[in-house]
């Protein structure tokens, strides 16, 4: 087990720009933090396109032998692309400290790209006791649909506001589950959404510039006040 979170030197295919880039330490079930491993030989691609079944990398905690789905390791280049940063995939994942921008009881992860926002919602789901985390079986109508026991959330990484169409889609999904439902949004709501999801009880939350979740309505209020508390 490392003592921190692996470094590698990462060069971007497009512009030339070389950048020092550190692996992200997330919560395994267990409580130890896990990274990714990383190929320190390999190079850095531009992402071009989204395949759904590749954003994500198994990471192996080295403390329980637990593993789990995260969004694999990207880089925002100054010139506008987005690097995909190479993965060991046949090593085994570091466990390390808990990222330092990381505050106890919140998550915290600074949000460069579409998968960041996905990170920092996982993040914030386990923090509400859901451990199980996992893609949803189907993609909602905008975004990135999470699941997990007893839950289901949606993730809108784009620049516009969340419609009221989105609202009702994610309510009627977790009425059909019989599962709670919570939205998280870059860019906010419009407010005949906020009208909605208040009437609907459904908790919105806009995901601020550091990556922490920041409750918008009652509804959210009221679950951000029992984050931290399951075990």
């Amino acid at each position: 087990m490392r003592g921190m979170s692996e470094s590698i030197a990462v060069r971007c295919p497009a512009c030339g720009r070389r950048h020092r880039y550190t692996a992200p330490s997330y919560p395994c079930a267990c409580g130890a933090p896990v990274a990714p491993a990383l190929d320190a030989h390999g190079a850095a691609t531009a992402v071009t396109h989204r395949a759904w079944d590749e954003e994500w990398v198994g990471v192996r905690c080295a403390a329980c032998g637990g593993e789990s789905q995260w969004p694999r390791p990207e880089l925002g280049c100054p010139c506008g692309t987005v690097l995909c940063v190479p993965v060991d995939r046949a090593g085994t994942a570091r466990g390390g400290r808990a990222s330092a921008s990381r505050a106890p009881g919140r998550a915290a992860v600074p949000i460069r790209t579409a998968l960041d926002a996905v990170t920092a919602a996982v993040l914030y789901l386990r923090e509400l006791g859901h451990r199980d985390v996992r893609r949803a079986d189907q993609r909602p109508t905008a975004g990135v649909g999470l699941a997990a026991h007893g839950i289901v959330a949606q993730v809108d990484p784009t620049v516009g506001p969340v419609s009221v169409r989105d609202v009702e889609c994610l309510w009627l999904t977790g009425m059909a589950d019989s599962a709670r439902c919570v939205y998280f949004s870059l860019s906010g709501y419009a407010e005949e959404a906020r009208a909605r999801a208040d009437r609907l009880g459904v908790p919105l939350f806009v995901l601020d510039p550091t990556g922490v979740p920041r409750p918008v309505n009652g509804p959210a209020v009221a679950l951000d006040a029992t984050a931290g508390r399951a075990e």
